[in-house]
């Protein structure tokens, strides 16, 4: 492709940030100008991307004409804020951060739902989903051939880098202060998150649901074109740095077929199916790796119509900046 297009990423310096930055160079896409924002805070840092150090900006002086395509990997406040300038200015919008509503800016899996663009106006506003619906989704939806699904339970055991790079250094502090027999103050999470897990992940409602199950609910049913799909969805937090790792129950209508569902799976993209005897890791499977992994797919111990199964998958670069990149791919076709 000769022609070339002009990128902002606003929060560069951020997880998912640096990491969209990071597979825009592996995957060669045609950048023209690359453009680093990120708040009055970390304005002034730096980001490699094609052998330089490339200088990040304050995003509340950008002029948002300069750019033809948007990704918004900062908090949802700052979406809210920023997008409406992006768009007026006519940049296309790669939102990752759950900051505008769906009928605004619809959720895409490029491996499930690609054809959505098609009805979408100009400029282009899409969403990437939360990477546990973005890993989980990319599992279910080629089951949909052999299944019915009348239920879906998940417990997503989520790394620390779900809540950012405060997340991960704090975890790394609890570490070092344990090991070194020293007192611990919890300063990101309420208690010790080292060598423990969390019951929850964020604050719960008045029913008892945390924001992240709320929204993994909403996006799977968006994702599946199942909105009536029954899901329950429970979000813990384990001691990982990077990579989520998902138990999954599948409720069906009928006796699920082993080798049928096997073989979906094998053949569906962006899947890595472990051989039976084997499971997978985040650590020792999906990090760094551009797939979602599933393995120990089984039956109910006594339901025949129950679907057993794990999932892994790297929650920053294949659950979120993979995606948005992929998303961006699609996008640049009719940008211009």
């Amino acid at each position: 492709m000769s022609q070339s297009f002009d990128i902002a990423v606003v929060g560069a310096t951020g997880t998912v940030g640096e990491t969209i930055v990071q597979i825009l160079e592996e995957c060669d896409f045609p950048v023209g100008a690359l453009n680093l924002l990120a708040s009055a805070e970390s304005a002034g840092h730096s980001v490699p991307f094609r052998g330089k150090n490339m200088r990040v900006r304050e995003v509340d002086a950008f002029d948002f004409s300069k750019a033809q395509l948007v990704f918004f990997a900062a908090g949802p406040a700052i979406t809210r804020s920023y997008s409406p300038r992006a768009t007026a200015a006519g940049c296309a919008v790669i939102d990752l951060s759950a900051g505008l509503p769906v009928e605004q800016a619809p959720n895409l899996i490029p491996e499930i739902n690609a054809e959505l663009l098609a009805s979408l106006p100009k400029p282009f506003q899409v969403a990437c989903p939360s990477p546990s619906a973005a890993a989980l989704a990319l599992v279910i939806a080629p089951l949909r051939a052999v299944l019915d699904i009348k239920r879906v339970t998940v417990t997503a055991c989520l790394a620390v880098s779900s809540q950012g790079r405060e997340g991960v250094t704090e975890l790394a502090r609890q570490t070092t202060e344990l090991l070194n027999i020293r007192p611990l103050e919890p300063k990101v999470f309420d208690r010790q998150m080292a060598f423990n897990v969390l019951a929850q992940v964020g604050t719960p409602d008045a029913e008892g649901h945390v924001a992240l199950e709320k929204r993994l609910v909403a996006e799977l049913r968006e994702l599946l074109a199942l909105p009536l799909l029954n899901v329950s969805a429970t979000c813990i937090q384990v001691p990982v740095f990077f990579g989520d790792s998902f138990s999954v129950s599948i409720q069906t209508a009928g006796p699920v077929d082993l080798k049928a569902v096997g073989k979906l799976l094998d053949d569906a993209a962006g899947i890595e199916l472990v051989d039976a005897g084997d499971y997978p890791t985040a650590v020792g499977d999906a990090v760094g790796q551009d797939a979602v992994y599933v393995g120990r797919l089984r039956q109910g111990i006594d339901d025949t119509a129950e679907l057993n199964l794990w999932v892994t998958s790297d929650n920053v670069r294949k659950g979120a900046a993979l995606n948005a990149v992929q998303v961006a791919q699609l996008l640049i076709k009719d940008v211009v």
